[in-house]
């Protein structure tokens, strides 16, 4: 890989990976109330979430959110593997975006106030499939 590969992926990387770890370390120890609402939020997106614990949910979250993180900080972990983890992290996110009543305009991709905050992180899928393509079609990469 070479030194122009690397240096064109590091704003990407630290932006949304500064953001991410921050994130994680703000949900490490969510209050019941907090993990109440962010459990509720995902288990009525993803159903299946709904057998779990809002505090244990909350943990796992926030791990998840302190591993990624340090993944896209780390520029020893490979670019496709950190982006790939930040594509299906914020696709996850985006699905709450599109499943959630009122975070759209009816009939719109477009957001509501309430879902501003949740549309946003169209900017991080594209930053996550960004880093992908980038490893795979640099030809001299090796995919860091």
């Amino acid at each position: 890989m070479g030194f122009a590969a690397k240096v064109r992926r590091t704003p990407g990387r630290f932006a949304t990976g500064a953001f991410i770890l921050n994130s994680g370390i703000g949900k490490w120890s969510a209050d019941d109330e907090t993990a109440a609402r962010l459990h509720g939020m995902a288990a009525g997106t993803y159903p299946f979430l709904a057998k779990m614990r809002p505090k244990d949910f909350a943990r796992l979250l926030s791990a998840s959110e302190l591993a990624l993180g340090a993944a896209l900080l780390l520029p020893v972990v490979p670019a496709v593997l950190a982006g790939a983890g930040l594509t299906v992290f914020s696709a996850g996110l985006l699905g709450l975006y599109v499943r959630t009543p009122g975070m759209h305009k009816e009939g719109s991709p477009m957001p509501t106030q309430q879902g501003i905050p949740i549309a946003k992180d169209v900017w991080m899928l594209a930053i996550g499939v960004g880093l992908v393509m980038d490893a795979v079609t640099d030809r001299k990469s090796d995919g860091a």
